[in-house]
């Protein structure tokens, strides 16, 4: 549709009543500029997380689907209290599940992907001249269940809605002015980045960066959806995210901290072929993302294999690293969840010698040792102890001069 704003509002951006209100004023503006305009919107504040502690005070081990039920609700309480808002400042809306908007997903409770959106009924509220407000997070699946998406699933909502509908724009609205050289939280020097590809976004949200969900931003890039991230607390200019010039000459746009990773080994594996692929598809059946891998070299026919997952994973994947080490005779499995992974992105770093040289200088100047390494075209990453992540990621912004 022409003349079409998609915009995304997060939890703290609607965390009370002020704040739910703030929002409807800016979507107003949007909408008296001249605009359609759709708006996804997540759960209030801690509300999820707030249903998820009541749920395991219940059952211990929730249903999924049940779960899913539940969890829904968060960002149903959201869509109708901002439509409430904007009626009382006399716009004409609508409030939209995911069921009702066309989002079909697939049948994966808590984790389901979006398989389509028919747009026939958003299409039909806009034309008679309504702002939508959609509930981001969910959708229904063949069976007419509702279902999440996970982890950054409004983020996701949102930028499929974009693609469907041939927005103009998509505009993601956080409690930061955008996308930053480094947490500002933790990097006070930190600073906000004016636009940045979809490849190099999608590897410091890949890599620990809160701003946007690895999927979202993924998507944006296979549908070419034009993304900015702003603040819904003021009206500064934010980031913009899209197709940037390759012959720009910064090497480093980034750098990223992932605190919830955790190291798991396993010693003295047999040295056969097939081991690896033996203890990945074991993981992938459980459908646990790995990370860093590393393989020793062969000693006395064994292997210790090390790899990281996230920390909420880290039980299951043990459980299943035991059960292979017993299968196929490996000594013992290990964990550590004192472990953190620090990143640095931007087009060519790997190509830039320096860059690696002045990465590793920078750890060896503050006494920090690397447990793993991982690299690719954009960004080098390693693995070191927590309790020297955010030290180190103040001095590496300050080393590049960022």
């Amino acid at each position: 549709m022409k003349n079409l704003i998609v915009q995304k509002y997060g939890g703290t951006s609607v965390g009370d009543i002020d704040r739910i209100k703030n929002v409807a004023k800016r979507v107003i503006k949007t909408k008296e500029s001249g605009k359609n305009v759709v708006v996804v919107v997540s759960a209030m504040g801690d509300t999820t997380d707030d249903l998820v502690k009541m749920a395991y005070k219940i059952n211990e081990n929730p249903h999924k689907r049940e779960m899913d039920m539940l969890l829904s609700t968060g960002e149903q309480i959201s869509i109708a209290l901002l439509a409430m808002a904007i009626q009382s400042m006399g716009q004409d809306v609508i409030s939209l599940t995911g069921a009702q908007c066309g989002i079909l997903t697939s049948s994966r409770h808590s984790k389901a992907k979006i398989d389509a959106i028919n747009t026939e009924r958003i299409e039909k509220e806009l034309r008679g001249g309504k702002i939508v407000i959609v509930a981001g997070f969910q959708g229904i699946n063949k069976d007419l269940d509702i279902t999440t998406l996970g982890r950054g699933g409004s983020d996701t909502t949102a930028v499929a809605l974009a693609a469907a509908l041939k927005a103009d724009k998509c505009q993601i609205f956080t409690d930061v002015d955008g996308v930053y050289t480094a947490d500002p939280r933790i990097v006070p020097s930190a600073k906000k980045i004016n636009s940045i590809s979809y490849d190099e976004v999608l590897e410091l949200a890949a890599l620990g960066a809160k701003v946007l969900h690895p999927r979202s931003v993924e998507m944006a890039g296979r549908f070419n959806v034009a993304l900015e991230v702003r603040s819904s607390f003021n009206d500064n200019d934010g980031t913009t995210i899209g197709e940037v010039n390759k012959m720009e000459k910064v090497l480093i746009r980034g750098i990223s901290l992932d605190e919830n990773i955790a190291k798991i080994s396993v010693m003295e594996v047999p040295d056969k072929p097939g081991i690896a692929f033996n203890l990945f598809s074991l993981l992938a059946r459980a459908d646990i993302h790995v990370d860093m891998i590393v393989q020793n070299v062969n000693r006395n026919n064994v292997n210790d294999i090390t790899f990281t997952v996230a920390l909420d994973e880290l039980q299951t994947a043990v459980d299943i690293a035991q059960k292979f080490a017993f299968e196929v005779g490996a000594e013992k499995v290990e964990y550590d969840k004192g472990v953190a992974k620090l990143s640095v992105v931007g087009t060519g770093v790997v190509a830039n010698a320096e860059v690696a040289s002045k990465f590793f200088e920078s750890l060896y100047e503050i006494g920090v040792n690397i447990q793993m390494i991982s690299t690719s075209e954009i960004k080098i990453s390693c693995i070191i102890n927590k309790d020297k992540g955010k030290e180190a990621m103040k001095h590496i912004h300050e080393k590049f001069d960022m």
